[in-house]
């Protein structure tokens, strides 16, 4: 792969963790508001707590695709 390749995908990598890190703030902060007002509707802050979960994974793997792998 060359030079420009890579620098490429890591600029992917790095736009999409961005989109992943924005979402989950969203999500962090749309979870707070229902909890304080006493959400009705519990399988749908289950499933915002999943997705929540789903992203902080995610964003796990991309940071770890950013680490060069280096052998010592």
């Amino acid at each position: 792969m060359s030079f420009q390749a890579m620098l490429k995908d890591r600029d992917a990598l790095l736009r999409q963790l961005h989109e992943l890190r924005s979402e989950h703030r969203d999500l962090d902060t749309v979870i707070s508001r229902l909890a304080d007002q006493g959400a009705l509707d519990q399988l749908q802050l289950q499933r915002l707590k999943k997705r929540k979960l789903l992203i902080k994974d995610e964003v796990s793997r991309l940071e770890s695709n950013l680490i060069p792998d280096n052998i010592a």
